[in-house]
């Protein structure tokens, strides 16, 4: 009997789900006394499994769900929405529909709700500290009022935090439906998740769980930031960067192909070097920024190229020659 939608090798990350939510029962449970090395070791643990399920299992599960019965995918929604602290059917909303539908935008208005240029002065992009940091107090902080929403708000579809949800759910009825019953299913199980660590040790929720998801929110925006920044938006080919590590690629399924992935979201990660292959002329045929580095250490990429300036010069170049001929067919 088949039940993998796309590939059987989606297993290996449906048991680091499993292995995500042991992990953490089994640091909450073992935690009783307050040590500076037992904090450290508990908070480096659960940040990096944590940011990893952000970045990769849950990323691509978003695009690609696993299985082929809806009820095993709401489990593994379920699931990793406990593991990394957030809803995925929220993140398939916000990434799927919003993100690879306009691109890290810098159109008037933006689009994208998590563009790198929002908030950015003339143009330029954001600064690391007000996307990252900011950004991920913000989303640990909108925890509370999303799984208050789910638990005690019935007559209400969407939660205070959820700006711009009414025109991302689906249009179609049924659809529509299911999707807010897995929102909500999503966040009632963070909710019933923190009540079981508050009740393993609520020490070790407050002091390394809640941290660490804090850590990774920063960790995954950073990751975000440098996957975008000096790309041209304007250009579907050159509008996100790539690291072609194969040690990299090997332990995040290809996770850092990602113009490829933005050139075609629903491709299986295990077929975006295919992508590439196929891609090939085209990606020859304009200037593109290939990073040397993962995009969560993007900051050591210091001479990386800033596309999106040089796509705005040639548009004012452009403008300024059609002002000019103007002027010469008027004279």
């Amino acid at each position: 009997m088949k039940i993998w939608k796309y590939s059987s090798k989606d297993s290996i990350m449906f048991i680091f789900s499993l292995l995500n939510i042991v992990m953490s029962v089994t640091l909450a449970w073992y935690w009783n006394v307050f040590s500076i090395s037992g904090w450290l070791f508990n908070i480096a643990i659960v940040s990096l499994i944590s940011t990893y399920n952000i970045i990769v299992i849950s990323h691509f599960f978003s695009h690609t769900p696993w299985f082929i019965s809806p009820t095993m995918n709401s489990f593994v929604s379920m699931l990793n929405s406990i593991n990394i602290g957030q809803s995925i059917q929220a993140y398939n909303l916000t990434h799927v529909r919003n993100h690879h539908k306009y691109h890290n935008d810098n159109g008037d208005p933006i689009k994208d709700s998590s563009s790198t240029f929002l908030g950015g002065k003339s143009g330029e992009h954001n600064t690391l500290w007000n996307y990252a940091i900011l950004s991920g107090i913000n989303t640990l902080y909108s925890m509370i009022p999303h799984v208050l929403w789910a638990v005690f708000s019935w007559k209400k579809p969407f939660s205070p935090y959820d700006h711009g949800f009414d025109k991302l759910i689906s249009k179609i009825e049924t659809n529509k439906k299911k999707e807010l019953i897995q929102l909500r299913l999503d966040r009632v199980a963070i909710f019933i998740g923190l009540a079981f660590f508050f009740t393993l040790s609520w020490q070790w929720t407050l002091l390394c769980y809640l941290p660490s998801l804090l850590i990774a929110f920063i960790l995954v925006n950073v990751q975000n930031y440098y996957e975008h920044y000096g790309a041209n938006p304007e250009n579907q080919f050159s509008n996100s960067v790539s690291y072609y590590g194969k040690l990299y690629n090997l332990l995040t399924f290809n996770d850092g192909h990602h113009q490829e992935h933005h050139i075609s979201g629903g491709t299986h990660w295990s077929l975006l070097p295919k992508l590439r292959k196929r891609y090939a002329s085209k990606f020859k045929e304009q200037e593109r920024i290939v990073s040397p580095v993962p995009a969560i250490l993007g900051f050591l990429h210091r001479k990386r190229k800033l596309l999106h300036k040089t796509q705005e010069i040639k548009m004012n170049s452009s403008m300024n020659t059609k002002i000019a001929e103007n002027k010469t067919n008027k004279t």
